[in-house]
């Protein structure tokens, strides 16, 4: 197996990439995993330890976060941009943008969630926005979950759809009562979990963020503020403009 890197960066990508598209769910979404991404993760994980976790004012994240060393986010673009560019078939006039690059932590306890927290949700109605997931800790954890809104079966969520997705999901919750208090792990009559992705270590994932999805916490050992022993994620979210 070769590798390569950034020339400023310790960190360094398998080549070739061990990759699956996975077409999920009724819309046949197209999801990019590739198993086994870095050759070393201590160095990554090292950084995470020396950083400070804070809370986000404004997200709706239910943990802290800190930056992502800027030379592990090149290498890292580096490496999958024209495969993203070639797998969602993005107009090659956009050119990528990172929009936020963080380490994420899981800290908040079931009964401190906002109703907003215990439903599945989607990042932006944009149609080129994605996230791409890194799952850095060595032990599994509560993996990724994709939630189909069962009153309009909408898997993803778009600038035309969005207030009628709003509307629906909100007459629901009035008819049927709040949701119920804790983490979104499985299917419900307001949401069904289609696909579920496992938390391997060093495993990456790519994917629209306008898709709904949820973090299947394991409550048993994700709620943590530890990098060395939570449930560590690098989040590299991007839009192509």
């Amino acid at each position: 197996m070769t590798s390569h890197s950034n020339d400023n960066s310790p960190f360094v990508v398998n080549t070739p990439l061990n990759i699956k598209v996975e077409h999920i769910g009724l819309e046949q979404t197209p999801v990019i995993i590739i198993d086994d991404f870095a050759e070393d993760l201590s160095q990554l994980r090292d950084f995470a330890n020396q950083s400070t976790f804070k809370l986000v004012d404004g997200s709706y994240y239910p943990g802290l976060r800190a930056p992502l060393p800027r030379p592990y986010v090149i290498s890292v673009l580096d490496a999958i941009f024209q495969l993203i560019y070639d797998t969602y078939s993005i107009p090659t006039t956009l050119r990528l943008k990172p929009k936020n690059i963080v380490y994420s932590l899981i800290t908040k306890n079931e009964t401190d969630l906002d109703t907003m927290q215990c439903l599945p949700h989607f990042d932006t109605p944009e149609p080129y926005y994605f996230a791409i997931l890194h799952y850095l800790q060595s032990a599994p954890h509560g993996g990724t979950g994709f939630f189909r809104h069962m009153p309009t079966q909408f898997e993803r969520i778009t600038a035309a759809t969005m207030q009628s997705y709003f509307n629906l999901a909100q007459q629901h919750i009035d008819q049927h009562g709040a949701p119920t208090q804790g983490y979104m792990t499985q299917s419900n009559p307001h949401y069904q979990l289609y696909h579920h992705i496992e938390y391997r270590p060093n495993r990456l994932v790519v994917y629209p963020g306008n898709l709904l999805h949820s973090t299947l916490v394991n409550r048993q050992i994700d709620i943590d503020n530890n990098p060395q022993t939570g449930r560590l994620t690098g989040n590299i979210f991007i839009n192509f403009e």
